[in-house]
């Protein structure tokens, strides 16, 4: 009876429903190795479509439709696996066993569960979470191909506070991509440039012919507050998953970079640190001694010493948004410091390790308008642009005179920043 035990244990692990169909209720156990012999099946298939073309594995994985079929099958699995688990046990007889036998067969069996039911409903799970945050954060719409090659997306870092009249972007990038090779340059913009001009038949520019001039210090930062002000120049920017301050905002960077502006995304920076912290933290070189704290303040709060750093969310937020010490073109430079070693820091084994906490944590800080539909297009891009160097241009001086912007010269320090070698080279 020890040995038999030990056979039935083992046969519920590798071939879960053959005990029963061996030595118990036979109907289960039909059904049981018919859904072991699909899982197994379409197991085979996704490896072998993971080593044909993976990106059909990243379309499933990013489609609502398919992330809910995936969650219902696992988590029918795994109450599946519960069941023949348990039956299991009843038809081993513990009690006939030999008395030393019996706790080994009980532990392995109660392992095997957590490995199968419970390795189950943790994927279910996953499923689940992944399905909720694409459905919560991203839009629906259309697939778009790139425009001359590259994907352009408008980076905005939200900075709403009590002291501030709505919400002015304190960070505004445009994140570049090469479609084929994933060669990344980020264009930093700072938030106060002034005379921005805008992309030619939007309605900024029909509102503001010849630059944003609204009579005082008109800052590229304060074209979102613009933007809320007046709805009525984007009647649809609710529904396409934006806000006329957004379309504001990206009327002025298309005009500023001459580049074509496809999507935006907008990250609160009050919660910004949430996100750094689900994925435990980045690494930063700090260049030099930093003095942290509120511009108010006549005291810093602390420094930040030169070297290497790891920071966690706070600690992050403070190094790239501290007004106690430098300018803005620096805290530009930091900022741009923190966003590269996010970057880094979503390589796959990082983000599936915390999956959970990274997901519900982006799902609070972003709004974007990037369609669902692009998700696995995006995934599959990202995944070049980990083994290649990020590029970087700041529009600042000396290179440009953010008062009296050349825009000439502007958008031939854009076209030049974008030109990098590819993976090959």
């Amino acid at each position: 009876m020890t040995t038999r035990a030990w056979w039935l244990v083992g046969l519920n692990v590798l071939i879960p429903g053959s005990v029963q169909v061996l030595a118990g209720n036979r109907r289960l156990g039909r059904f049981g190795l018919g859904a072991t012999l699909v899982f197994w099946a379409l197991l085979v298939i996704a490896v072998i479509i993971y080593f044909v073309d993976r990106n059909i594995l990243i379309a499933l994985g990013t489609n609502v439709i398919a992330l809910t079929i995936a969650q219902i099958l696992l988590a029918a699995y795994a109450v599946l696996w519960l069941v023949l688990t348990f039956d299991t046990l009843r038809l081993v007889r513990l009690v006939r066993a030999a008395p030393g036998a019996r706790p080994l067969i009980a532990i392995v069996a109660v392992v095997a569960l957590i490995a199968t039911a419970g390795g189950a409903a943790y994927a279910a799970n996953l499923a689940g979470v992944t399905r909720n945050t694409i459905a919560e954060v991203f839009a629906s719409g259309d697939y778009e191909e790139p425009v001359d090659g590259r994907y352009n997306i408008m980076l905005l870092g939200g900075d709403a506070g009590p002291d501030r009249e709505g919400l002015r972007p304190d960070s505004i990038s445009v994140v570049s991509v090469d479609a084929e090779t994933g060669s990344t340059t980020i264009i930093g913009l700072p938030r106060n440039f002034e005379n921005a001009t805008f992309s030619e038949g939007s309605p900024m520019f029909e509102a503001f012919p010849n630059g944003y001039d609204c009579g005082d210090e008109c800052l590229l930062g304060y074209l979102y507050t613009e933007g809320e002000q007046r709805p009525e120049l984007y009647p649809d920017a609710a529904s396409q998953g934006s806000t006329a301050g957004t379309e504001a905002m990206r009327d002025a960077v298309e005009g500023v970079t001459g580049l074509t502006i496809q999507y935006y995304v907008l990250v609160d920076m009050q919660g910004f640190s949430q996100l750094i912290d689900a994925l435990g933290g980045i690494d930063i070189d700090v260049p030099e001694r930093l003095a942290y704290g509120p511009v108010t303040s006549k005291t810093p709060y602390g420094y930040f010493d030169a070297g290497p750093q790891h920071l966690n969310g706070e600690m992050a937020l403070w190094y790239a948004r501290s007004r106690f010490d430098g300018n803005d073109l620096q805290r530009m430079e930091r900022q741009r410091q923190v966003q590269e070693a996010i970057i880094q820091q979503m390589d796959p084994a990082n983000v599936v390790t915390k999956f959970q906490a990274v997901a519900e944590a982006g799902a609070q800080v972003v709004r974007t308008d990037i369609p669902q539909v692009m998700l696995s297009r995006f995934v599959e891009i990202a995944a070049k642009a980990q083994s290649l160097p990020i590029n970087t241009l700041e529009l600042v001086p000396p290179q440009v005179d953010t008062l009296f912007p050349d825009y000439p010269s502007i958008y031939t320090l854009v076209q030049e920043s974008l030109l990098s070698p590819s993976p090959s080279e």
